[in-house]
């Protein structure tokens, strides 16, 4: 009798119940083997055996006692945090966003400078060089980072290693361009789009958390949305779903007209900074020089700010409801440099305009609570269960 399948199917068995336990105390943190047995409903020898396995592969610590009746004590489990390390990089025209965490998600370092994106090998060597102090101030090398998750506007073509649809990048759309981001982080790395990650971000820490269907708009330097269905997140066939840049939201307005509109889309030509800020100089605004400077006036009551600011409600308005007539979303969360710090002048008119252009009821608007940091703690997320699996795999491997 052969005893080779019997070792390996006692093998893959093995390695199933260390990934369950494992599993279990990432979404439990501290335990202990009772716990863990009930969890998973495996026993508690083999809880012991899985847990001496994992702490012997470096993955898990001993942390003390918690007390029982009876004077009994079970002895507690938890991931070791240095098992493993993430980089999440927010990648934008204007800025960049880094932070570093450890396996259990606690960052323990971060960093936020003006972007140097006009040229890609300038931006590859500012996201090194700041990679390499957060390294360093964490008390580790950059050749430890597990894992990079880089967001980015556009979309990723896996195929040829380009960035379509990231004007904002210039130089990102040549082929193999997005391979020189191992320079910065080794050769484990993800790139996400970026508002696909601000939605995981909100699905992980934000609103979005125990809500199976709603969507991240993101207003700022551009425009885009993150799309949840059913709790996953939604890409779409190309990997384009959710490119609100390109809705044709009608024509007639100056800004719409031209080249930047073909290349920017219909709907960002409008609504995005640079839109805004067109429609208040067309419109008498003439030291308009920012988008937030003209909802900083029209929080003060300028007339022409608050009239830009109606029509900046209208546009949003009209897309989110071209959004809910087909996905019909129960939340939708306004999110970007503009979505977030003008929320407070864009939420509630735009609930009453939509009152009137969706037939049935309309999904709840709200503005993100985690600002800027949607994108980043997306990142975060995303890249901490693909490093936990990463781990995990070496260390059985090993």
């Amino acid at each position: 009798m052969s005893t080779t399948g019997t070792a390996s199917t006692t093998s893959v068995l093995r390695v199933m119940n260390e990934r369950a336990v494992l599993a279990e105390i990432f979404r439990l943190g501290r335990v202990s083997r009772p716990e863990l047995a009930r969890a998973t409903g495996l026993s508690k020898p083999t809880i012991s055996v899985a847990l001496a396995n994992l702490e012997r592969a470096g993955l898990l610590q001993s942390v003390g006692r918690r007390a029982g009746a009876a004077g009994r004590s079970a002895l507690l489990y938890e991931v070791r945090p240095e098992a493993g390390r993430v980089l999440a990089v927010d990648i934008g025209r204007a800025y960049v966003r880094l932070a570093l965490a450890d396996l259990i998600g606690q960052i323990v370092a971060r960093r936020q400078a003006p972007s140097r994106s006009a040229r890609a090998g300038d931006l590859v060597a500012q996201l090194t060089a700041l990679a390499d102090e957060m390294a360093a101030e964490a008390g580790v090398g950059r050749d430890e980072i597990t894992l990079a998750v880089f967001g980015t506007p556009g979309i990723h073509d896996r195929a040829n290693g380009r960035l379509h649809l990231a004007p904002n990048l210039p130089g990102w759309d040549r082929a193999g361009a997005v391979q020189r981001l191992a320079e910065v982080a080794g050769a484990q790395f993800l790139v996400e789009n970026d508002i696909d990650l601000a939605v995981m971000g909100e699905a992980a820490y934000g609103l979005g958390a125990g809500v199976s269907h709603f969507a991240y708009v993101s207003i700022g330097t551009g425009t885009g949305m993150g799309i949840m269905i059913d709790g996953k997140l939604y890409r779409g066939s190309q990997g384009a779903a959710g490119e609100i840049a390109y809705l044709t939201i009608g024509e007639g307005d100056p800004v719409q007209s031209g080249r930047d509109s073909r290349r920017r889309g219909m709907f960002e030509s409008v609504a995005a900074a640079d839109g805004i800020v067109a429609v208040a100089r067309r419109m008498g605004m003439t030291t308009a020089i920012t988008a937030k400077e003209v909802f900083d006036a029209a929080r003060e009551g300028n007339r022409i700010a608050r009239q830009v600011v109606a029509i900046e409600v209208d546009h949003i308005a009209h897309a989110i409801a071209n959004v809910s007539a087909v996905l019909d979303p129960e939340l939708v969360v306004l999110g970007g440099g503009i979505g977030a710090q003008a929320g407070d002048l864009l939420a509630g008119p735009i609930v009453e305009r939509l009152r009137n252009l969706v037939a049935l009821r309309p999904p709840r608007i709200q503005v993100s609570t985690l600002g800027t940091d949607a994108v980043l703690l997306g990142a975060l997320a995303v890249g901490l269960a693909a490093a936990r699996d990463l781990v995990f795999d070496r260390a059985v491997a090993g």
